[in-house]
């Protein structure tokens, strides 16, 4: 399964009614959840945050822009935060094995239905961008709906990605696009001069100078009679939370003012929370293992399905058929991927990571789930030959029980092939990156590589096992054993 969050923001937050007719939609699209909704009336801005596998959440996130069409007219819409769209900016964030990449495959093909289906012009932003200067949504937005409107058909350089060059009449234009996880943050000053929060906000925002992967601007809150420096993290782990607030509060002094208040718009990764946490609390050598929600998850997913390594250990050691070594052959593949993950963790520069190791962390990602589940294949597909195999015995003569049984002999060689196919693949691809890993991780990287070799090994010798079997069934062999020459590790 790949997910990904998607985080629409509607040039709508003050009409409650209204923002919910434009979330209905996605909340009937099974295979997505909607997270979070965020609203404010100032802004006059919504921000939704939903999770789904890709071709389902796109479906939604469509739904929605095509309600924010016909609900928002941005001729009489006014706010705070600057806006060129109803639907103003929809970036897709990839989750856990998903990949950049896909992300923004998926911002192009919500790109493509959006200008054709709705007439609205469509500019690709960050890992989308089909302009170096495009990257930045501020470039994309400059002007806003307004000035957008004015060269959108005149300037070569304000012309959109996708669609006609003009503007939809009442929603404008929209941006969409592809980045990590991005943490929206503002902080409430003690005073309600914008001005200050103005200068405040550009001496710690990135392109001035200030903190890196930080966006800031500062608004007026009437409702609060105060002033906010509001914030986008566009990477927490090079700037983290605590950092851009003591970035602010320390500017904020200078023109005599303090910090109130800071909130969270949308949601926000435990991780950033817990660097906070242990800043305040100068937690300077800090087990996040020690937590005790973590702990009590661990133990969770340590129930069926998600077995630890002991239990499977002493498993394996019983006097018992199953598991075996096509089992164990997926564990030690596993471990490989997640040796593998590792690595490439400490050599992937946040500040600047290269696609192609993204790339390769997310495969192994992919690949360690995919080898616990042809663990638990591997056992069941040999429960099922030793049922065949009595069936077959007890009605011979049975044609139905005959081709149950080769059914599930192919099967049993089936399962162990994945493994060895997917074994070699992924060792090729790490080896690939080897001299682009740290070199304090070089034993790292050697054991990860010696381990898929073994569940490489131990795998085809389960695939020989069960094609003895097929070939005494009278079945054809060949292309099995052309596939376990081209895997079979060189001596």
């Amino acid at each position: 399964m790949t997910l990904f969050e998607c985080v629409p923001n509607f040039s709508e937050g003050r009409d409650a009614d209204r923002i919910e007719r434009i979330v209905a939609p996605a909340r009937g699209v099974a295979g997505v959840t909607v997270l979070d909704v965020e609203r404010n009336a100032d802004h006059n801005r919504c921000v939704v945050s939903l999770v789904g596998e890709g071709e389902p959440l796109l479906d939604a996130v469509f739904r929605m822009v095509r309600v924010a069409t016909r609900e928002i007219d941005l001729n009489v819409q006014r706010g705070e935060h600057p806006r060129m769209g109803a639907t103003d900016v929809v970036p897709f964030v990839p989750l856990g094995a998903s990949t950049m990449p896909d992300a923004v495959r998926l911002a192009e093909k919500l790109g493509a239905r959006i200008a054709q289906e709705l007439e609205i012009p469509v500019y690709f932003y960050a890992s989308a961008a089909k302009r170096p200067e495009r990257t930045d949504l501020a470039v994309v937005r400059e002007g806003q709906f307004e000035g957008l409107r004015e060269v959108i058909g005149t300037d070569p350089a304000r012309a959109p990605d996708l669609g006609a060059s003009k503007m939809h009449p009442t929603a404008g234009a929209i941006a969409i696009g592809a980045r990590p996880v991005l943490i929206a943050y503002n902080a409430y000053l003690t005073t309600p001069d914008v001005a200050v929060a103005k200068r405040v906000a550009k001496a710690v925002r990135a392109r001035d100078g200030g903190l890196p992967e930080v966006k800031a601007l500062g608004f007026e809150i009437r409702e609060r009679n105060r002033a906010q420096v509001s914030m986008n993290l566009t990477d927490y782990r090079v700037t983290p939370v605590h950092r851009a607030l003591e970035a602010v509060r320390r500017e904020a002094q200078r023109y005599g003012v303090g910090v109130e208040e800071s909130e969270i718009v949308g949601l926000i990764p435990e991780d950033a929370l817990f660097d906070a946490a242990e800043y305040y609390l100068q937690l300077h050598s800090f087990d996040r293992g020690a937590i005790l929600e973590r702990k009590v998850r661990s133990v969770e997913e340590s129930g069926p399905g998600h077995e630890s390594i002991a239990s499977f250990a002493a498993r394996l050691a019983a006097r018992t058929p199953t598991p075996g070594g096509g089992a164990a052959a997926g564990v030690v593949a596993a471990l490989a991927s997640a040796l593998g993950e590792m690595v490439l963790a400490y050599s992937i520069d946040p500040a600047k990571p290269a696609e192609d190791l993204v790339t390769v962390s997310g495969a192994l990602t992919q690949g360690r789930r995919r080898f616990l589940e042809l663990a638990d294949e591997d056992a069941a597909s040999y429960d099922a030959v030793r049922r065949s195999k009595k069936a077959r015995k007890d009605r011979p003569g049975d044609a139905a029980a005959q081709e149950a049984y080769v059914r599930a002999v192919r099967g049993a060689a089936e399962v162990p092939l994945e493994t060895a196919r997917r074994a070699v693949e992924l060792a090729q691809r790490l080896d690939s990156i080897r001299t682009r890993t740290r070199a304090a991780l070089a034993s790292d990287l050697v054991t990860a590589l010696a381990l898929f070799r073994a569940a490489t090994e131990g795998a085809l010798a389960n695939v020989a096992i069960n094609l003895e079997d097929l070939k005494a069934a009278g079945q054809s062999i060949e292309s099995f054993e052309s596939e376990v020459a081209r895997l079979r590790p060189s001596p």
